[in-house]
């Protein structure tokens, strides 16, 4: 099991970026496949961005396509989400997430073993 803790969050305007950061303690970060996940009021959890162990490989959810970008410094036990453009549909609480297997169904979920507490994103128009 790893322990992860989102920071990185807050409120800003419509156009706006922020970086979004997941640490990872208890085992090295380069054991676990890690993505983002978000989830605004009312609705489901839903799959932001996916890195693979080595971040040689990334998936990004159509919604966040261009916009954002995932990254992980192994080094530093710590995976990254660099938001730009960001829109009121973006504001979500946003959780980090980590597997130590690498073949599950990457926008599930339940691929996942270990979550963050999340960190709130508020975006104002």
């Amino acid at each position: 099991q790893v322990h992860l803790e989102e920071s990185g969050g807050g409120l800003v305007q419509a156009g706006g970026s922020l970086t979004l950061s997941c640490a990872v303690s208890g085992r090295p970060a380069s054991s676990y496949s890690m993505a983002w996940f978000r989830q605004a009021p009312g609705k489901e959890r839903e799959f932001v961005a996916r890195i693979s162990m080595t971040g040689a490989m990334t998936y990004y959810a159509d919604s966040v396509e261009g916009r954002f970008t995932i990254s992980r410094d192994n080094a530093k036990n710590t995976m990254y989400l660099q938001m730009n453009s960001l829109n009121p549909e973006d504001t979500a609480v946003y959780y980090c997430a980590a597997t130590p297997y690498y073949n599950r169904i990457y926008y599930r979920g339940d691929s996942y073993d270990d979550w963050g507490q999340g960190t709130q994103v508020t975006v104002s128009s």
